[in-house]
């Protein structure tokens, strides 16, 4: 609970600052969390925090690219913040080579050798990688390693 508790304080903080980007992004993450406790009537953990997270940095991405589409600086700059905002709570991202290396050492774990295997390697990489790795960057790495 870490991760909801550190969240709490900066909307706290950010309400008192009047910095409304924050507080709007971070809002929505909350009441995204309540919603799930509301009808499922559970917590939610730290992983699933981030998981929400997650999903909506790639939704403010897409938003984004859009924006930039149809020539809106205004839209565009908005979803930069919202996403900076949003990262700020994501853990480390793994560089390329250190993708690469946890990759290679899953393929030899699972005895992986052709494209066939790349559903096993997916599964494994994606659990371990959680959080750590898009999935978009794990599986060009495993198509690029099994290749």
């Amino acid at each position: 609970m870490i991760i909801l508790e550190r969240l709490k304080a900066d909307m706290k903080t950010a309400m008192k600052e009047k910095n409304i980007v924050v507080r709007d992004t971070i809002r929505l993450i909350m009441s995204t969390i309540k919603q799930i406790e509301v009808d499922e009537r559970r917590e939610v953990g730290s992983e699933e925090v981030i998981k929400i997270i997650q999903k909506a940095v790639k939704q403010r991405e897409d938003a984004l690219s859009f924006a930039k589409e149809a020539n809106r600086a205004d839209l565009v700059e908005n979803n930069e913040k919202e996403i900076e905002v949003l990262q700020h709570y994501l853990p480390k991202q793994l560089s390329d080579d250190e993708l690469s290396e946890v990759v290679k050492n899953i393929v030899a774990k699972v005895g992986a050798t052709s494209m066939k295997d790349m559903g096993k390697v997916m599964g494994v990489a994606s659990k371990e990688l959680a959080g750590k790795a898009d999935g978009k960057r794990i599986n060009v790495v495993v198509k690029e390693l099994l290749n």
